[in-house]
């Protein structure tokens, strides 16, 4: 889930639709999603560049060359993965094709929402196939899942759960909690996931106090408390000794690794975290990049 950080948004090329969703982008007529990961920015920079490069006389051909390469290479990455990747389930296409026509700003100005949400914020295809193989080679039973939005992650997780597994979902917008709960009843998988509502730190107290136990965690929520969720997972016993932590939106928009000048307030949140991890002698990690990055963690 990728948190309001607003990236350029003239762009329609095909590497930062396809990392949103791509069943999501053969329905109706809503707005493509802007670019929000590290590589479809990128993308929509080098686009803007060739066309402003058309308008110049005198460009060496070597140089148009470079780019036009660079773009092709990175312009055809994001649908190569997706046509590569296992198709989604029906259920999980409506779910993004749904989310992706929800009218979320004009519902945040009736104060139908806690906050501005976004079709952005959606896990999409590859990044849920990616969880749901996380949880097929880890075999988890039980799943926690902090910060769900409209229900993708959770969904694609339940899909890999066993018949007697169950999923916790945290979720503090009610709105986004009534729209994940209709789609999860259209799921053959939904009634494995019960969701918390509230803050997800007030959640994650409540269950260390009925001695629940996870075997997988997906942090998606607030971005400033992600190193307080990560505490909370392995400060207790929240997380078996076992267990795994996967961590979303950990490259944030290519923003991480900039001088710290150039990072927003949520970069700035990520990359403490980034580096927290980094230094914990508990644990050990791995950053993917998939999408705006997934880090996998487990104990050591």
């Amino acid at each position: 889930m990728i948190q309001s950080a607003k990236a350029p948004s003239n762009s329609s090329n095909a590497s930062s639709n396809a990392s949103s969703n791509a069943s999501s982008n053969a329905s109706g007529s809503a707005p493509p999603p802007r670019p929000i990961t590290p590589l479809g920015i990128a993308v929509d920079h080098l686009e803007s560049a060739m066309a402003l490069l058309a308008q110049v006389h005198g460009v060496p051909d070597e140089l148009a060359l470079h780019l036009q390469t660079a773009l092709l290479r990175m312009a055809g990455l994001d649908p190569y993965l997706e046509q590569c990747t296992t198709m989604e389930s029906a259920e999980l296409t409506e779910l993004a094709q749904k989310t992706r026509h929800e009218p979320w700003s004009a519902n945040y100005e009736k104060g139908e929402t806690v906050e501005e949400l976004e079709q952005e914020m959606l896990s999409g295809h590859l990044e849920g196939q990616a969880l749901k193989m996380f949880v097929n080679m880890t075999q988890a039973h039980r799943i926690l899942d902090i910060g769900m939005f409209t229900g993708y992650s959770a969904l694609a997780m339940a899909e890999a759960l066993p018949d007697d597994g169950c999923l916790v979902a945290c979720e503090i917008d009610p709105y986004a909690a009534d729209f994940a709960q209709k789609m999860f009843e259209r799921s053959p998988h939904g009634y494995k996931i019960g969701i918390e509502r509230g803050p997800a730190l007030e959640t994650l107290d409540r269950l260390i106090t009925a001695k629940a136990e996870f075997d997988f965690a997906f942090i998606d929520a607030a971005k400033g408390e992600y190193i307080a969720y990560y505490q909370k997972l392995l400060d207790s016993d929240l997380l078996t000794p076992k267990g795994y932590i996967a961590v979303d939106n950990t490259l944030f928009q290519g923003q991480v690794y900039l001088p710290e000048r150039e990072q927003s307030d949520t970069a700035r949140a990520i990359a403490q975290f980034n580096q927290y991890v980094a230094d914990d002698p508990r644990t050990e990690q791995v950053l993917i990049p998939i999408r705006d990055g997934v880090t996998l963690i487990r104990r050591v």
